[in-house]
C-alpha cells in the first residue's frame, strides 16, 4: 500500500471524512470495473454496499493491504447478490475496463495497453473467468499476485499464472489468426521433437497453473 494511501486510512479511522473522500476517489473507479465484471448492471448498487460495510468497518481494519481488503468486501458483497439472483457471474466487462492497464515488460501484459474500447468487450468476454478475474484484480484494481489471491482464496502463483495466460489470450487474440508468432530477441534453436507414444498410449495434458 502507498504511503498515500496509508496515511489516509489512518487518518479516516481517526475520524477525518476528506481523508475517506480521498479513498473513495483512489479505489471506487477500479472497484466499480471489477464490480461490473461480476454482477453487471447491479455494480452501482454493490459498490454503495460496500462502501457503507468499509465505513462501518474501517475502524477494525489493523493494517496489511487496504485494497485488498477492501476489494474482498467488494467481491462478497458480489457473490451475495449473484446467489439473491440464482445465478453465476458471467463477466459482462464493459468496454472501458482495459483502458488504462498499466505497461509492463512482458509482451503478453503490454497487449491490454492496444486494446480499443469496441474489441475490449469482445475480448474479455472470451476469457475464462478465473483468468479474466485474476486480469482485473492484477491490471485494473492493482494488487499484486499475494493480494490477489488472498481476495481469491487462492495461491499467489495460480493467480500469476491465471493473469499471464488471460494476457496472453488477449495477445493473441490481437495478433489475429493470420498474424505471424511473435518474434525473440535472441532465437533459440528448435528443440528435438519427443518421441511420439506408442499408438493408444495416453497422453500427458498439460497442469493447470
Amino acid at each position: 500500500m502507498s504511503d498515500e494511501l496509508e496515511e489516509a486510512v489512518a487518518a479516516a479511522q481517526a475520524g477525518d471524512e476528506e481523508a475517506f473522500r480521498f479513498l473513495y476517489r483512489s479505489l471506487q473507479p477500479g472497484l466499480l470495473r471489477y464490480l461490473t465484471a461480476l454482477v453487471g448492471p447491479d455494480a452501482e448498487d454493490v459498490a454503495s454496499e460496500t462502501w457503507l460495510q468499509i465505513s462501518r468497518d474501517l475502524s477494525g481494519f489493523v493494517g496489511g493491504e487496504f485494497r485488498a481488503w477492501a476489494v474482498t468486501i467488494a467481491r462478497n458483497r458480489a457473490l451475495d447478490q449473484l446467489r439473491r439472483q440464482r445465478r453465476r457471474p458471467s463477466l459482462p466487462v464493459p468496454a472501458q475496463v482495459l483502458d488504462d492497464l498499466p505497461g509492463n515488460a512482458d509482451t503478453a501484459e503490454r497487449a491490454g495497453e492496444t486494446l480499443g474500447t469496441e474489441a475490449a468487450l469482445a475480448l474479455i468476454a472470451t476469457l475464462p473467468p478465473r483468468e479474466a478475474e485474476a486480469v482485473l484484480l492484477r491490471a485494473v484494481i492493482g494488487l499484486d499476485a499475494e493480494s490477489a489471491g488472498r481476495v481469491l482464496g487462492r495461491r499467489a502463483g495460480a493467480v500469476r499464472t491465471a493473469a499471464h495466460r488471460g494476457l496472453r489470450r488477449l495477445a493473441a487474440l490481437l495478433r489475429g489468426p493470420d498474424a505471424p508468432p511473435a518474434t525473440r530477441a535472441h532465437p533459440t534453436p528448435p528443440r528435438p521433437r519427443a518421441a511420439r507414444p506408442a499408438s493408444g498410449a495416453p497422453q500427458a495434458e498439460p497442469a493447470d497453473g
